[in-house]
């Protein structure tokens, strides 16, 4: 099951059906199944409590991913900075709602096992984020 909530700010404008078809047809791409997966977008400050309180990370990120996978079933809680999200898109030039279809799935992958901590698994990264993002949209018919 696939379940959006907010926490400290407004819940996005997001076809919650549509994105939990694509994130389990991301998943089976790489061989997993969807168990339980929480996605909780926040404000900048919860993401920045949840950070120091879990990981003792002490700056804001976008995406906080907590695996609870087991073998070929992905789960996990996946935190989602609404404001991070919208401050990144304004600086790359993408819309806001491009930007947070790769955040969801760039948390998506992490629970699959992609990594992002050198260069060359961050390139890869973004690889996939391009691939299931291109399959998102071939999903809008």
């Amino acid at each position: 099951m696939i379940t959006f909530l907010a926490q400290q700010t407004e819940m996005p404008a997001l076809d919650q059906r549509r994105v939990s078809r694509w994130i389990r047809a991301v998943a089976a791409h790489y061989g997993f199944s969807v168990g339980e997966l929480h996605y909780i977008f926040c404000s900048d400050e919860r993401e920045l409590e949840v950070n120091r309180q879990f990981l003792q990370h002490d700056y804001y990120t976008d995406v906080i991913t907590f695996d609870y996978s087991t073998s070929s079933v992905i789960s996990g809680d996946i935190f989602i900075s609404v404001d991070t999200v919208r401050s990144n898109a304004q600086e790359v030039g993408a819309a806001f709602q491009d930007e947070l279809h790769r955040i969801i799935i760039h948390g998506a992958l992490h629970l699959t096992g992609q990594g992002d901590k050198t260069p060359e698994t961050k390139q890869q990264m973004t690889a996939k984020e391009e691939h299931a993002l291109t399959l998102l949209q071939s999903m809008i018919h």
